[in-house]
């Protein structure tokens, strides 16, 4: 069994402590077997706490400077704070600085806050955190305030807004840094604002004479008040993002109001049923006056049949988005309330929306929203922004470009929400217009790896392709929905001329919508199509004019081919800057639950109220084809002493150059003695591998036992590894590295089944790194046919401070191919794309017409009959002569 590390939690029983190195059940209840998640919360490698927020705000936007200083944004604080953390904001941590040398021995860990002075103020367990700039002040000589959207004469919309406007300037969450100089000591910093309209600050740093970093808000602007930005049609909820590889900006739009069917259903079940009442997402109703009564219409016209529509709340607001692209204020009237919650300012009243549909060619296209955004030209006068519609439209959280330059994957928040990626066909940058950037869009399809608990079930991933395009083909789409208004959901829904009876109108258009679905965009019937073609034809396959379907109606899309849309909170993904195959990417799913639980769909597993990190290793192409957990909280029956320890809702996610990894929490309130958000520091554990090999019918190979993330060096260890069938596989030899100067000769078992390490690096030569060190390397027989795991076993293992070094196994595997086939050479099959399947029949080294005519003339011999998968071309589950022609096909 791997041995995992667990972290040591405080308790108020000597029952609910667990130790490091230990393996069982991490609950703080005095009957385990009670809680729903066996080995929860557990911790493979380490987490400390390095700080607290202050009382009501989010740890968002985390950013670690080249030099190991941290900054973060302080999101939504309560007013009744201690100043200055009564105000939101983005704010650095002074006199500390990560060290980058994979521990986290650079601070001793912060203390839960105790008291109501401490909740109402940023801790860290080093460094004092210090507000750079403070939401809603002025910048850019007083023009604007920073995160406030304006419209195009200047007007800041928190000024015309008859609706609440949410979190105005409080709301900062993305930071990334580009310098402007060599040194680093001077640049622009990049902050999201989760505002409808979007809105992202550039904000110039520099150091200053003591070196400490300054904000020059003089000379700081609002993006998205640029015209460029208007010419994209502005952002959305602007939340979390990426720095490119080549120091570009990305942010998500998380547009929370793109489900067009609510929960698991899709857009087949609506046509099928020939209603969509009760199965309407919210941007089916985009376009509709004063969207959120919709809700109330709907109710009165289809009582219990009509269910809220899923992310409806989310799209409030779009008069506000149209104003900031240039439409004409509506009118505002004073109506009297009896309700004090609703009175804004004591007088008895408050001020609403006079209902007049809004016709002008500046609102909104609801297929602009919900992309990643790439800021180009950073450093420009005005950057210029580049919406890669190719990526897919979702509720982004974040995008993680990796070093290829053509891979992302990309985290959808929300319930029922999937995980994506595309694949660039050319190095993004490599693009002389980003428009032409064009790639493959995926959709993630996970299996559960058995049926244990949590902590010890992995996810099979397996990528769906949705389609390929380019940015400039889906923008032509997308451009042919931009004359969509508020009058047109009246005019194409509804019979009754609205000019003469707005409500009688409204309620017609809501009942045809809610039925039949918003005629003005894609439809339900091109949906289904599209799914129908892509299972007869293909994702290459489908009609010109249906190709738009998975980019602009991503999440339906991807349900109507079986993709799992039905992940909780997708909030964090990131690998570190220079991630290379064999590295780490790291999953942030904030709660386990919902649609990830229920009895429906792909996933089943027990709930996890607060959360779980996954981290996948990136193969040789950049895929990801597994998830493993290696951090998960507990749930809200666990005793306070245990939540109190505990990583907690997850949110963004951020790799340090050293592998160690940041953790933010957005949990409100959950039970804890104090109910701050917490910001940790994740020490992953060194990994102990043993690779994987294929080798023919009595032939030999190698396997090498590696070691890699070893931040305080080795001194040495005791390490059994094994085959598990001999029958298949014997260990013959072993060798140890060089470097190793003090060793016990490898101790072979008699039947070749396992080998025992013993060695000590007495010279230092396996110094502290994250890099792989190979520690031995084995010598084994293929002596039967098939494959067998090659298991580790940890007895001891050190570094150089005399500590033991917290170790995860990962098996290897070894395939044996089949004998020889017939009476020919003698010479045993091979693999040569190691893909499972021998292609070379007669072990000549190469495919060619022999193999063919010598697997026709055995095909009923037993070396053939009896390794059917070693022969099964053409995948049916069983050998036949059409495995012949599908051999035959491949030359």
């Amino acid at each position: 069994m791997v041995e995992f590390t667990r972290r040591k939690l405080m308790a108020s029983s000597a029952a609910a402590a667990i130790g490091a190195g230990t393996v069982g059940v991490a609950s703080g209840e005095d009957d385990p077997e009670e809680h729903d998640t066996l080995e929860a919360p557990y911790v493979k490698g380490n987490i400390d706490r390095f700080s607290t927020t202050a009382l009501g705000a989010e740890v968002t936007g985390p950013f670690v400077f080249e030099t190991g200083e941290l900054l973060y944004s302080l999101q939504g604080p309560s007013p009744e704070n201690v100043a200055p953390f009564d105000t939101g904001g983005v704010g650095v941590f002074d006199d500390f600085r990560f060290t980058f040398n994979g521990k986290n021995d650079e601070f001793e860990e912060l203390e839960a806050p105790r008291t109501k002075q401490e909740e109402r103020q940023v801790l860290s367990a080093a460094g004092q955190y210090r507000l750079l700039v403070h939401t809603g002040e002025e910048i850019n000589g007083g023009d604007e305030r920073f995160g406030h959207p304006q419209t195009p004469d200047g007007t800041d919309l928190e000024e015309i807004a008859a609706e609440a406007y949410e979190g105005v300037g409080e709301q900062a969450d993305m930071n990334f840094f580009v310098a402007t100089n060599d040194e680093g000591t001077e640049g622009y910093l990049f902050t999201n604002n989760e505002t409808r309209p979007g809105a992202i600050s550039r904000t110039p740093l520099y150091r200053d004479e003591d070196g400490y970093w300054q904000a020059d808000l003089e000379n700081a602007m609002e993006l998205e008040n640029t015209e460029a930005f208007r010419e994209v049609g502005g952002t959305k909820v602007n939340c979390y993002g990426d720095l490119s590889p080549w120091e570009t900006p990305l942010s998500a739009e998380e547009e929370y109001g793109h489900p067009r069917v609510n929960g698991l259903a899709t857009v087949s079940d609506i046509v099928e049923a020939g209603s969509g009442v009760g199965l309407r997402g919210g941007s089916e109703f985009w376009n509709r006056p004063n969207i959120l009564d919709v809700h109330d219409s709907l109710s009165d016209l289809f009582g219990e049949e009509h269910a809220y529509p899923m992310g409806l709340n989310n799209n409030r607001g779009t008069e506000k988005m149209a104003y900031q692209l240039g439409a004409e204020p509506i009118d505002m009237t004073e109506v009297e309330v009896d309700d004090a919650a609703e009175d804004q300012d004591g007088d008895g009243t408050k001020t609403v929306n006079t209902p007049r549909p809004i016709g002008d060619e500046a609102f909104p296209n609801r297929y602009r929203y919900g992309y990643i955004v790439e800021i180009t030209e950073p450093t420009a006068e005005e950057p210029i922004p580049v919406k890669h519609h190719v990526f897919g439209r979702a509720a982004w959280e974040c995008p993680e470009v990796l070093p290829d330059e053509r891979t992302v994957y990309l985290a959808s928040d929300g319930g029922a929400k999937g995980i994506y990626k595309f694949v660039a066909e050319e190095p993004i940058p490599s693009y002389d217009d980003r428009m032409d950037v064009r790639g493959t869009l995926y959709a993630i399809k996970a299996t559960e790896i058995g049926e244990g608990p949590v902590a010890e079930t992995d996810l099979d991933v397996e990528w769906l392709e949705l389609g390929t395009a380019s940015n400039a083909e889906v923008e032509s789409w997308i451009a042919e929905y931009d004359d969509v208004t508020q009058v047109d959901y009246l005019e194409t829904h509804a019979e009754t001329d609205w000019t003469e009876d707005l409500e009688a109108a409204l309620a017609e258009a809501d009942e045809e919508v809610a039925i039949n679905g918003n005629q003005d965009y894609i439809t339900d019937e091109e949906v289904v199509e599209w799914a129908e073609q892509y299972e007869e034809r293909g994702p290459d396959g489908v009609d010109e004019d249906l190709r738009r379907v998975p980019f602009l109606e991503t999440r339906a899309a991807a349900k109507e081919i079986g993709a799992s849309i039905e992940f909780n909170k997708a909030e964090g993904i990131d690998s570190h800057d220079e991630a290379e195959p064999g590295d780490f990417i790291y999953f942030g799913i904030s709660s386990l639950s919902g649609y990830m639980t229920d009895e429906h769909g792909d996933l089943r597993f027990d709930e996890v109220d607060t959360g779980v990190l996954y981290r996948a290793e990136l193969e040789a192409d950049y895929d990801v084809s597994t998830l493993e957990p290696v951090v998960v909280g507990p749930n809200a029956s666990d005793s306070e002493s245990l939540l109190d320890e505990s990583l907690i809702n997850v949110d963004n996610v951020m790799v340090m150059d050293d592998g160690r990894v940041l953790l933010c929490e957005d949990k409100g309130s959950f039970g804890r003695t104090y109910e701050n958000d917490a910001l940790w520091v994740y020490e992953p554990p060194a990994v102990l591998e043993a690779s994987s090999v294929a080798v023919s019918h009595g032939a030999t190979g190698t396997v090498d036992l590696t070691l890699s993330s070893i931040p305080d060096g080795l001194a040495g260890g005791r390490i059994t590894v094994s085959v598990e069938h001999a029958d298949v596989a014997e260990i013959t030899d072993a060798s140890y590295h060089d470097a190793l100067e003090l060793t016990s000769g490898p101790s072979i078992d008699g039947d070749g089944s396992s080998v025992e390490f013993r060695f000590a690096d007495l010279e230092n030569e396996i110094g502290a790194t994250r890099e792989e060190v190979t520690l031995a390397t084995l010598d084994l027989e293929g002596v039967g046919t098939g494959t067998t795991d090659v298991t580790i076993e940890v007895h001891s293992l050190d570094d150089d401070d005399g500590t033991a070094i917290d170790t995860q196994a990962r098996p290897g595997v070894v395939v044996v191919g089949p004998p020889p086939v017939g009476e020919g050479s003698g010479r045993a099959p091979t693999d040569l794309d190691g893909d499972g399947l021998f292609e070379d029949v007669n072990g000549n080294g190469r495919l060619d017409y022999e193999d063919v005519t010598l697997l026709f003339e055995n095909l009923e011999d037993e070396s053939v009959r009896l390794n059917e998968a070693a022969f099964d071309f053409n995948e049916n589950g069983r050998i036949d002569y059409d495995d012949v022609v599908a051999l035959y096909d491949e030359l």
